[in-house]
């Protein structure tokens, strides 16, 4: 695993058992396309797909973090605190992101959108214009994924998958939609906050202590379940919420471990120093997503454990979550 201190540009000894499958790719509002003046807000309210174990909640759900202070990675030498803030309950689903493609270019964000109001310049950069599709049309030829894998979520047609995790989405994709539904891109120490349970430190989001290393398929969706990991299909993939309550966190989210790796608004490096509200925004090259996927091996869902992807990197395997305020 990646420890956070050292600038490590693969994940130790979980590079060879899934990066092959996970990941092949390379390098609060919305705008129209070049930054106009589109009203934001939650755009997934009245939507007819529910989710959880039960299919009776909003996909849109989001759960109040209340802040503190824990140890980012586990570790003593990295303390951060965080605020309080509001956590998407589910990762985005297809059917929510399809109400983004519907506007598309009008969903795309103006400047400064999507901005974390504690860290400054963490809002929408009018030079990253060129990273998001110019039009609906190619889109809708991305949401296929950039490689040979077929096992992605989208339909050009609503159907079986509407409440499925979103995968087959860039950073900078993940970006625009949370702006564009009134929220943003958390940072990698709200992610890790939430999924440790603040000051609890918990080595997984639903263990009961910060001793309780309980990994298994009641809690997680990960290692593709019912298949070979070299044999993953869609058909692996469960509705987000399927191991709910039992793999919840602390506040209440849903598979912050397995399912999707969920992009973090930091680029990865060195963790900063002690530090209140903090992320990085400058100085780097990729992108954290932290919290492991359907398509990981076990050692990938441990809070210990950070995964960094440049940002235009689109797969099976990465999906998003949004943050707001609360």
């Amino acid at each position: 695993m990646c420890l956070p201190g050292v600038g490590c540009t693969t994940v130790v000894g979980l590079d060879k058992p899934y990066h092959p499958i996970e990941d092949q790719g390379g390098g609060g509002g919305g705008g129209g396309g070049g930054g106009g003046g589109v009203e934001t807000g939650r755009r997934c309210v009245g939507l007819p797909e529910t989710c959880g174990p039960k299919e009776d909640e909003s996909c849109c759900a989001s759960e109040l973090v209340v802040g503190g202070t824990f140890n980012r990675s586990n570790d003593p030498a990295f303390p951060a605190t965080v605020s309080d803030f509001q956590l998407d309950r589910f990762e985005v689903t297809l059917g929510r992101f399809r109400a983004f493609v519907d506007a598309y270019p009008g969903s795309r964000p103006a400047p400064g959108a999507g901005e974390h109001p504690l860290v400054a310049g963490s809002g929408w950069d009018a030079e990253w214009e060129d990273r998001l599709p110019p039009d609906r049309a190619e889109l809708l030829k991305g949401l296929f994924c950039d490689s040979e894998e077929t096992a992605w979520a989208w339909t050009d047609e609503p159907g079986a998958n509407e409440r499925l995790p979103m995968n087959c989405v860039s950073w900078y994709m993940a970006f625009a939609f949370c702006a564009w539904d009134g929220g943003r891109l958390p940072t990698e120490a709200e992610l890790g906050y939430a999924a440790a349970g603040g000051a609890e430190q918990r080595p997984y989001p639903w263990s009961t202590s910060g001793d309780d290393e309980t990994l298994d398929r009641d809690h997680a969706v990960y290692a593709c379940i019912g298949s070979d990991v070299a044999g993953c299909v869609i058909e692996d993939l469960p509705p987000v919420g399927s191991k709910s309550p039992q793999g919840d966190g602390l506040f209440k989210q849903a598979d912050l471990a397995g399912g999707m790796w969920e992009w973090a608004l930091d680029y990865h490096g060195d963790y900063p120093p002690e530090c209140v509200d903090c992320a990085v925004t400058t100085g780097g090259t990729e992108r954290v997503m932290r919290g492991g996927g359907w398509r990981s091996a076990a050692e990938a869902l441990h809070l210990s454990t950070r995964d960094h992807r440049v940002p235009t990197t689109r797969t099976v395997g990465i999906g998003v979550r949004c943050a707001r305020e609360p």
